[in-house]
């Protein structure tokens, strides 16, 4: 479990996460009507936020953590910090609690067959700076994961030169760094960044790379995903989205200066393509021992079918799974596989970590080699490779 010298230090957003369970055959026309009463079941309350998500799900996954979020003292933060603490009280040991401050909180809708909706307030994540991170907490670990930085004021401030300097300065102490978006607030300020320039300044100091599809297009191709959610409506655009466009949005950022991009596909699964041997062989703490199987890949794991209870935390869940693939060791064939199996355990339940099991639970499912979903895009260019049971891609180096 947790130990004084942790494996990976989680940082970024945190808040508490209400979910009222929502009946099949409620719909999402008949929901945020004026006067309207809907009637829901019981609320989950539970952490919410890459530093409890991905960093309990690592947990869970055996790998030592170390979280580093910003709470208020309020109530909110006090039942925050508990739930953390009743998963391993030295969770809450470099979290940051801050006088007078409100805890962030989410209100999550997760309407079936409609992909989430939140109601985000993000109280003290907003005031989250680049000197929160302390350098001795820090310097120890094999990996530092960032996430959520759109939603936080102070980190998305100065057009990515924050974040860039945050992320350098993990950097600069020899340890991997990973980090993971969020969705833009489209009327809000953080839909009115420009963020090619604010990719551009913080990827070079980025290892691993892990938005979803529907951040990397609002980010990179604001007009297209614009066009793209008018011809959806609320079916959402993965079904509209080709294999040539992921690999061309996974192409610019690799050309941003990240190690690697993992792309989070919702239910087609979990898209990776690396850089080349040079740029991996700089990611610090030794994290990768085989570059070579590492180097220009270009991989595509479906995820397993199963029984979906609620997606709320499937991406950070799925984002843990690589990552304790990379500190085990695992090719990147197996490391995918691991990912959309934990991403599979996580939708299993109507939270975002109670479903997580040990990894030797995790690789059994893989090695069961159990049923897959089929992709929404169709991979023409793309070989289907039947022992690893990954799709890879035309630019993979086993085949170029």
């Amino acid at each position: 479990m947790n130990s004084k010298i942790p494996e990976v230090v989680v940082a970024g957003l945190v808040c508490l996460d209400v979910i009222p369970s929502i009946q099949e055959g409620k719909l999402l026309k008949h929901f945020f009507l004026p006067g309207k009463l809907i009637e829901v079941g019981a609320a989950t309350i539970a952490t919410g936020g890459a530093v409890a998500n991905t960093g309990v799900a690592l947990l869970r996954l055996g790998i030592s953590t170390s979280l580093m979020g910003k709470v208020g003292n309020d109530e909110f933060g006090r039942i925050l910090l508990d739930s953390l603490k009743r998963v391993d009280p030295r969770l809450t040991e470099t979290m940051i609690v801050a006088e007078g401050q409100h805890t962030s909180y989410s209100i999550v809708l997760s309407i079936p067959g409609v992909d989430r909706i939140f109601l985000h307030c993000p109280g003290a994540n907003d005031t989250f700076v680049v000197e929160d991170i302390k350098t001795e907490q820090v310097e120890r670990a094999k990996l530092f994961h960032f996430g959520y930085p759109p939603q936080m004021k102070r980190i998305r401030e100065g057009n990515g030169h924050h974040l860039a300097q945050l992320m350098e300065k993990v950097k600069a102490l020899g340890v991997a760094t990973s980090l993971d978006m969020a969705m833009p607030d489209p009327d809000a300020e953080s839909g009115n960044i420009d963020w090619v320039g604010f990719l551009r300044k913080a990827l070079p100091h980025v290892d691993i790379f892990l938005p979803s599809l529907e951040e990397t297009l609002f980010m990179l191709k604001r007009s297209y995903y614009d066009e793209l959610q008018l011809r959806a409506g609320q079916d959402g655009i993965l079904a509209l989205v080709g294999e040539e466009v992921i690999g061309e949005l996974a192409e610019e950022l690799l050309g941003m200066g990240c190690g690697m991009v993992v792309i989070k596909l919702g239910e087609s699964g979990l898209y990776l393509q690396t850089g080349p041997n040079k740029r991996l062989l700089e990611i610090g703490a030794g994290l990768i021992d085989d570059v070579e199987s590492w180097s220009d890949r270009q991989l595509w794991a479906p995820c397993f079918e199963t029984d979906v209870k609620g997606t709320t935390g499937a991406g950070d869940c799925t984002i843990a799974g690589f990552l304790a693939g990379l500190l085990k060791g695992l090719s990147p064939e197996s490391a995918m596989n691991h990912a959309v199996a934990v991403g599979a355990f996580c939708v299993e339940a109507i939270d975002a970590t109670s479903g997580v099991v040990p990894w030797e639970q995790v690789s059994i499912r893989v090695q069961e080699m159990g049923d897959r979903l089929p992709l929404r895009q169709n991979p023409a260019c793309w070989e289907w490779q039947e022992a690893a049971t990954v799709w890879v891609g035309p630019k993979d180096r086993s085949r170029v």
